[in-house]
């Protein structure tokens, strides 16, 4: 598709905006500090359904006109949301059958948000109604400038377990069989348990059962649930490109924090601008790494284009155990973070805190406590910090690192009766992306069968499933030249979820060199030594080198003495195979050595431990984010004739100061390096 572009100058700035939730008389105030704060965008009317339609098919749009005319006016732009994500309780009452229903067969009420079957046809086209009605309503307004299509798309109903979704699921299966029941049951192995299919009629979801489910039943209805609601997305952007057809349309992607029901990379291409929600867990002591790792998907999702924060927190969440608030500079920290991994535009949930609902203890923009708050004036500072960054927007990464990711590979390793139920993807690609990110060593996220031509390094710490064109893809790139790494039980398994037969592991035996014949996962806690020093955990596996050099072995345990990790030869290039997890360091070192083997650099050479360095190339000049997540301060060394942008000036003596938990963003110019 032809993607359209965003009309906002330079980075973008605001949040969710929500003047519905208080009376009129409130809404000159939001204006006037928004110009404080600096506030350029601001989304609206994304829960206001049952205001804007307060019957079927009557219409309300007075409220509305007023709020986009009062944007306007003062110079913000809006983000206007299809209210899609919230039906009004009159719609549940005129169409139960589209409530939701749990795998136990449990139908669920309205009186939350997205409360709806993604296969109702009569949710579809009360959606589709009011869309278009707004589409037609304000394709011409000066205030909008982007269509924000529903809200979190799967975020509280990713899968519903109703007749009408049966029977969208086995339409699903039709297209994706050729109407041929005979390779479906093929696919699925339903030969396993007597669950062989005779008629269409007769497959269900994979409600509850006695037993473990056919995993690859389970598997396409991930793939069915994805796509259910991604033409939900699709037929809404339609019908306001009709109304609009130069206003680009986003949705928010909850990229990380252990959302995984929608395969964004069938999503981001139909999509003109890609957009993402962040949130810190309250549990996690470095989250810096997570929004670098967040940040570095959203943007490959993107193609490496710029990208959208559409939603974080200045302070405190209200959906965990312990909802704890950011300390100093963390809000500055956290917003330019993103803005160095890609983010032309810093948004937050939302600009004013809600004193009733659901979100009444979520932060804000605006907090309870008014403007005389740390909050408010952190974000009067963000504000003329983004404006100081104004000629970053447009600006792209250049990563020479890839790491490979699917949402296919994840839904099915995370199935039931693996041979460890604690080896999860995610957290397996943190393991290996954490030593990277310390040593300031740029990195894209890739599909199995994506171009890799730019890169010299790929990585594929966690690839259970994966189908013959990417498995050549990835061993392709080794054979030409390239150095590829591949963790444990990865290549396992086909598209279908069978197993490759011959050994492990499976797709990549003959890249790798070597042959696994039985898998010997390692109980929570328990570690084995390694001959190279340190440890490993999580798994180890019965390795026969075929071709392989042995780099590390076992030192105890049941496989003392075999392979644990190997390097091969293959083609012109070189592939890695680790069988276990080693420890941090351990791990962090035998990249290094891959990783310098394969001529991969850092962003900087020099980068203090807990300093963060991400470069944005820009079209004259490269933009270096440094931000210090240790509390120490530095003094780094920059190209002759940087600019500072943050102070506006000039950086002396080739070296920039940076702060304890500051941030300083330096213009160098091109060719520095």
């Amino acid at each position: 598709m032809t993607r359209r572009v965003l009309d906002v100058p330079g980075i973008a700035y605001g949040g969710d905006y929500n003047p519905e939730q208080w009376p009129e008389e409130v809404w000159a105030e939001d204006m006037r500090l928004m110009a404080e704060a600096g506030v350029t965008m601001v989304s609206v009317n994304i829960f206001s359904w049952a205001l804007l339609e307060p019957a079927e098919g009557m219409y309300d749009f007075s409220r509305l006109d007023r709020v986009l005319d009062m944007l306007y006016a003062h110079g913000i732009a809006a983000d206007l949301a299809t209210p899609t994500a919230a039906p009004p309780a009159w719609f549940f009452r005129a169409h139960p059958e589209a409530l939701p229903v749990d795998r136990d067969g449990r139908g669920l009420s309205y009186g939350s948000r997205q409360t709806f079957c993604p296969s109702s046809p009569a949710y579809r086209e009360a959606a589709l109604r009011i869309a278009r009605a707004l589409g037609e309503r304000y394709a011409d307004h000066p205030a909008v400038v982007m269509w924000h299509v529903h809200n979190e798309y799967g975020c509280h109903n990713a899968e519903c377990f109703c007749d009408a979704s049966a029977a969208a699921f086995r339409d699903w299966l039709r297209d994706r069989y050729g109407d041929d029941l005979a390779a479906l049951n093929d696919a699925w192995g339903t030969a396993f348990w007597s669950q062989w299919y005779y008629d269409w009629d007769e497959i269900l979801p994979p409600r509850a059962t006695g037993a473990v489910p056919n995993p690859t039943h389970r598997l396409d209805w991930r793939r069915f649930s994805s796509d259910a609601l991604l033409s939900l997305c699709t037929a809404e952007r339609e019908v306001l490109a009709e109304a609009a057809p130069a206003v680009p349309a986003t949705t928010n992607f909850m990229v990380m924090y252990n959302f995984d029901a929608l395969d964004y990379w069938r999503w981001a291409p139909e999509l003109d601008i890609v957009s993402n929600d962040h949130y810190l867990r309250s549990t996690d002591p470095e989250s810096e790494i997570d929004i670098a790792m967040s940040g570095d998907l959203v943007r490959s999702l993107a193609g490496g284009r710029p990208w959208l924060l559409m939603e974080h927190s200045t302070g405190a969440v209200n959906w965990q155990q312990v909802n704890r608030a950011k300390t100093a500079g963390e809000l500055r920290r956290n917003a330019l973070a993103h803005v160095a991994r890609g983010a032309d535009g810093i948004a937050y949930f939302q600009w004013r805190a809600a004193k009733a609902g659901a979100e009444q203890w979520h932060s804000a923009m605006l907090p309870h406590a008014g403007t005389d708050s740390v909050i408010w004036r952190d974000v009067v500072q963000l504000g003329a910090d983004l404006r100081a960054l104004a000629e970053v927007r447009g600006s792209t990464g250049t990563a020479e690192t890839a790491i490979v990711w699917d949402w296919d590979a994840k839904w099915a390793l995370e199935l039931p009766s693996q041979p460890s139920e604690s080896v999860r993807q995610l957290e397996l690609v943190r393991s290996w992306y954490e030593p990277l990110w310390r040593a300031g060593v740029a990195v894209d996220f890739v599909r199995p069968d994506a171009d890799l031509s730019a890169y010299r390094l790929v990585l594929a710490p966690s690839l259970y499933l994966v189908d013959d064109a990417g498995a050549t893809n990835l061993t392709g790139f080794a054979e030409r030249g390239g150095t590829l790494a591949v963790g444990f039980h990865s290549g396992a398994v086909d598209e279908n979820c069978h197993v490759r037969l011959g050994g492990y592991p499976g797709a990549f035996r003959e890249a790798l060199g070597v042959r696994t014949d039985e898998l010997f996962p390692l109980l929570p806690g328990e570690r084995v030594g390694l001959d190279s020093g340190g440890t490993g955990s999580l798994w180890s596996e019965r390795v026969r080198p075929a071709g392989a050099r042995v780099v590390a072995s076992y030192t105890d345990g049941a496989l003392a003495g075999v392979p644990a990790v190997t390097r091969h030869g293959y083609g012109t290039g070189t592939a890695w195979y680790l069988a276990t997890l080693p420890d941090p360091d351990t791990l962090a070192a035998l990249l290094e050595r891959v990783r310098e083997e394969a001529g991969v650099r850092p962003v900087l050479d020099e980068v203090p431990a807990g300093v963060e360095a991400v470069r944005r190339r820009g079209s004259d000049a490269d933009y270096l984010f440094l931000i210090d997540h240790a509390g120490a301060g530095a003094e780094i060394a920059v190209a002759d004739g940087a600019v500072e942008l943050l102070a506006g000036q000039s950086v002396r003596d080739g070296s920039v100061g940076l702060p304890p938990y500051g941030v300083v963003v330096v213009r160098e110019p091109r060719g520095h390096r």
